[in-house]
């Protein structure tokens, strides 16, 4: 296998087959039966979590959990920490914390790092993940002992789809947030996007510092700005061509979603918007130019590409109810989970924290059928009621695991 893949060298067998499944990079990427199909050899049907330890993360000083059945409910007052455990698990698959983007806010009050050791595993491998954080900016992170250089190469391995309340900025918040969500998606099922990704944001980053420069100065280096330009434009064209591939496959699973859960005749469109679609990117930039200078930062490139989504012709977040609003939020994070298993050929892990809230019985009732009957994978749902937990599982007829924090 290592002749294969020569740059697996230093990889477990398990992480190697990990990679490999991690590391398709053309067209067909998008065509999911035939990734399905080619990767059937290296994946599984499921992949589980049995366990994870925390070590003063958050609220938890030290504690253990052990994942008896493929449904778990987490149940609790606020404040008692189903959310974090959520975290954690979401931690050990993206080396980063979902709510926060400073690791310090995820060491307990008053200590000086944290721990976290999650034990996986597919059909044939056992995967275990430890993240250290000692304090002092740099985390260490493990795949069976085997420590990684770099975190990105994480990145999908481990491929997990997680819905909170804050989410439902998706729909009602700027653009940002929805080039987040899309690009989170791409770079678990492309390792190539994911880099392409970073130098973009890099370029881009050099190139506004440049425009900055010639404000402050009074004068312009052209040839420096084309130099920034051209290198720009490479992994912009990747990245735009990959966005447009991938909203073509996620925008009929979004509607057809929303039809199970809404259970009504509600027309909803959704359109990928990038002025790279109609101008070639180098033009834009050179059309752009004058008033990059005076505005002193980019105004063109896939850093203002946008996901619009209409209800029967209007503006959604202008006149969508609290339950239509959460009835998308919930058929794009479910559109990302299909597209997820169709993209590995196995179900991710399913994170569902406080989803009750402002949902009515009958739309709670379909989420619920489809993320716990229809769904293959494994599921956490956290909710402050333990008898509304359980008669969800009883409707259903779920086999679940409820932990009371």
């Amino acid at each position: 296998m290592f002749q294969m893949f020569p740059r697996f060298q230093g990889f477990s067998t398990p992480q190697v087959k990990l990679l490999i499944n991690n590391s398709v990079r053309d067209d067909r990427f998008y065509d999911f039966q035939s990734l399905f199909n080619a990767g059937k050899g290296l994946s599984c049907t499921m992949l589980r979590l049995s366990k994870i330890s925390l070590t003063h993360f958050k609220n938890y000083e030290f504690d253990t959990f052990d994942f008896t059945t493929r449904v778990t409910g987490i149940c609790g007052l606020n404040g008692m920490g189903k959310t974090n455990l959520l975290d954690a698990i979401y931690y050990c698959c993206f080396t980063k914390s979902y709510f926060t983007g400073s690791d310090q806010l995820a060491v307990g009050f008053g200590k000086e790092g944290f721990r976290l050791e999650g034990s996986f595993a597919n059909e044939q491998d056992a995967l275990k993940v430890v993240c250290i954080n000692r304090g002092t900016g740099k985390k260490e992170f493990y795949l069976n002992d085997v420590p990684y250089e770099k975190l990105s190469k994480h990145i999908g391995l481990l491929p997990t789809v997680m819905i909170a309340p804050d989410d439902i900025e998706v729909i009602t918040g700027g653009s940002e947030e929805r080039r987040k969500l899309i690009d989170a998606i791409i770079c678990q099922l492309d390792a190539e996007y994911l880099q392409q990704l970073m130098i973009y944001n890099k370029v881009l980053q050099q190139r506004n510092s440049l425009l900055k420069q010639f404000a402050e100065r009074g004068s312009n280096d052209e040839a420096l700005l084309q130099v920034m330009d051209q290198q720009l434009v490479l992994p912009g064209n990747y990245v735009f061509k990959k966005r447009n591939q991938f909203t073509r496959q996620l925008i009929p699973l979004v509607q057809d979603f929303y039809k199970q859960i809404a259970e009504k005749e509600e027309q909803v469109r959704i359109t990928y918007e990038s002025k790279l679609s109609q101008q070639p990117f180098e033009q834009l930039l050179i059309q752009h130019r004058d008033r990059d200078r005076y505005l002193q930062r980019t105004n063109a490139g896939i850093h203002k590409d946008d996901i619009t989504f209409e209800l029967n012709g209007q503006a959604f977040k202008t006149i969508a109810s609290q339950g239509q609003r959460k009835s998308l939020l919930f058929a794009i994070k479910l559109a990302e989970y299909e597209v997820m298993r169709m993209g590995k050929g196995f179900a991710p892990l399913l994170l569902l924290d406080d989803v009750f809230e402002k949902l009515d019985d009958n739309r709670m009732k379909n989420l619920l059928h489809w993320v716990c009957n229809k769904n293959e994978g494994q599921v956490f749902i956290t909710d402050t009621h333990r008898e509304r937990l359980e008669k969800a599982f009883e409707q259903l007829q779920v086999k679940g695991q409820i932990i009371e924090l």
